[in-house]
């Protein structure tokens, strides 16, 4: 270990301020020309897939128009006629949603082919939309490229459609298809497929249940060489069975283990701790990627417009698959019309702006650096001292995974009032260590005030090679308010984007006139006295509703009544000009009628 930190005192200073200079939150740096891999390592494809992190799932098909996750097969290709079909809204949204690609459902399980197939006629092209010259696949590919975004495409093996599944004759037509998607729509990023293989359908007015073995009836070495062919840079999804570049992690709740390797072994079956975990001693790399919706379904479904995930859940979502050293994978389902709703589209705006508000100020970039040296053996700390007693909730650590992923375990404890105190995972039930680190790892805890915080790496594979830091104070996020009384606060999500700016978000637009504050009990902290309240439906033009004084607020800590023209907007943001005590505001009710 001693090793890895040769020649660094000398040049610390220098190296910490080249490296601020050019933007990163590095806090160490291996000199890693003379390491070598340890174990499987990744590609350069894998490297650039897993460096993008997030990146959005399209599902769109002639389940939007029967309210269906799966469709039978035999759906009416008329029913496929959306009134304002808009890719480029869908790649807009998706940009500003922090996504940095798209993977569309090209084929769903229905069969039905979202580009003119020559090779079926259950496709857009016989559908009225466009008098059947349109092409999905196309238009979106174009507007990723408009919005640099990259593509990708989701075919599904199984077609619930097809005359032929099930025998031979549908592998060749599976495979002709793939073709088609690979060599007509330019770059690839990656290829997803589906675990979903075999069951009942209409299979050509059959009507039947077909079962398969999907691990040989598709030939997968054939079709993965086929792939690697048409787009060498591509890389390819698998639930387990036939190896492939990446893996699914077991469960479509958003989540992966805390302990993720990105390694799993090159043959043999995968249960379900296998995806979910990796395996440590694992001869492949094959990194997890958590795929989730942004509502329960994957397709768009009216009576889910009051279930789009809040932003306290599609962070907590964040911090379990990035920050799990994983890839998040979030689908927007498109709505009938043909548009993503309005509703999925500000949830996603609202997401991306609190992940750049959690991790816009690394606390370790004004802070000092120490190493214990240890020639013995013994765990080495990394110990972050701040100038002065500093809150923060969050740590981040990445290793150079281009090296392969070493770490198997590591501590962290914060100094306060000259006491070292363990800091556990807030979101690790049980959790009584911190395990693997990889691309990326984020620990969560409750807000500490300390002088210093303590970094230990107990237990390796090889010797460490960790290329970044970073320590946060990130803005608290209240639970949902249920809907009470005359109050407007159906499906209505209240979080701090500072600590003196509140932003209240519902899930459609609002008319209010009314905005009514309720101070905390028993406390003078965080009571606001003067205020600025502003209203937005697309998170960039502000109106500024009200501005004033809470008069008496701190003597007398009742209800106090903001009252403004009626205003028909989307989110309210309340600025705490000025607080009695304290940094941070704080309340004790809301209401807005």
């Amino acid at each position: 270990m001693a090793g890895l930190w040769r020649k660094m005192q000398d040049n610390t200073n220098r190296m910490m301020s080249c490296l601020m200079s050019m933007a990163f939150a590095l806090t160490m740096y291996a000199q890693v020309s003379d390491i070598k891999p340890c174990g499987p390592v990744p590609t350069g494809d894998q490297l650039r897939w897993q460096d993008m992190e997030m990146y959005a799932f399209i599902h769109y098909s002639l389940n939007t128009y029967t309210d269906q996750e799966w469709g039978f097969g035999n759906e009416a290709l008329e029913l496929f006629n959306p009134s304002d079909l808009d890719c480029r809204q869908w790649a807009r949204v998706c940009k500003q949603a922090g996504m940095k690609g798209i993977i569309f459902t090209a084929k769903h399980h229905c069969g039905f082919c979202m580009w003119p197939s020559a090779f079926t006629d259950y496709s857009v092209k016989n559908t009225p939309w466009k008098q059947g010259r349109g092409d999905v696949v196309r238009e979106l590919a174009d507007a990723c490229r408009e919005e640099d975004l990259k593509f990708a495409v989701y075919l599904s093996p199984w077609d619930r459609n097809h005359k032929d599944y099930g025998k031979p004759e549908y592998v060749t037509y599976f495979r002709n298809q793939l073709r088609e998607l690979l060599t007509q729509y330019g770059d690839i990023f990656e290829v997803w497929f589906d675990g979903a293989n075999g069951g009942d359908g209409w299979y050509g007015g059959a009507n039947e249940t077909r079962r398969i073995d999907g691990k040989t009836y598709y030939g997968w070495a054939e079709t993965f060489r086929m792939i690697r062919e048409m787009q060498p840079h591509a890389v390819i999804w698998n639930d387990g069975g036939d190896r492939g570049d990446l893996r699914w992690v077991g469960t479509e709740a958003g989540n992966v283990g805390e302990t993720n390797w990105s390694l799993m072994p090159s043959k043999g079956d995968t249960p379900w701790h296998m995806l979910h975990y990796g395996v440590e001693d694992g001869d492949v790399w094959c990194p997890g990627e958590t795929n989730t919706s942004i509502r329960p379904g994957w397709f768009y479904h009216e009576t889910e417009n009051e279930h789009v995930k809040s932003l306290s859940k599609l962070m907590d979502t964040y911090y379990k698959s990035v920050g799990r050293n994983s890839t998040l994978l979030l689908n927007f389902p498109i709505a009938p019309n043909g548009r993503i709703h309005p509703t999925d589209s500000l949830r996603g705006i609202a997401f991306k702006r609190m992940i750049d508000e959690v991790f816009k100020t690394n606390l370790v970039e004004k802070a000092k650096i120490t190493r214990s040296s240890a020639d013995d053996g013994s765990p080495v700390a990394t110990i972050i001292s701040f100038k002065q007693p500093t809150a923060f909730n969050r740590f981040v650590a990445e290793e150079d995974i281009a090296l392969g992923q070493r770490v198997r375990k590591f501590t962290l404890e914060a100094e306060v009032d000259g006491r070292w105190q363990p800091l556990k995972d807030a979101l690790v039930e049980g959790n009584d260590g911190l395990t693997t680190i990889g691309h990326r790892r984020i620990v969560c805890f409750p807000t500490v005030t300390a002088t210093r915080l303590r970094f230990t790496i107990t237990d390796t594979k090889a010797e460490p090679i960790i290329k970044k830091l970073g320590v946060y104070l990130a803005p608290e996020l209240t639970a949902d308010i249920p809907d009470s009384g005359e109050k407007k606060c159906s499906a209505l999500h209240i979080f701090f984007s500072s600590p003196k700016q509140m932003m209240i978000d519902w899930d459609t637009e609002q008319t209010f006139s009314t905005f009514r504050y309720l101070p905390p009990k028993d406390t003078k902290d965080g009571i606001i006295t003067h205020y600025t309240l502003w209203a937005s439906s697309d998170w960039t033009n502000w109106t500024k509703l009200a501005s004033g004084e809470f008069s008496n607020i701190v003597n007398n800590p009742i209800w106090q009544t903001i009252t403004f023209p009626a205003t028909k907007a989307r989110i309210l943001k309340l600025d705490a000009d000025r607080l009695a005590a304290g940094d941070r505001m704080a309340y004790g009710d809301i209401e807005v009628r």
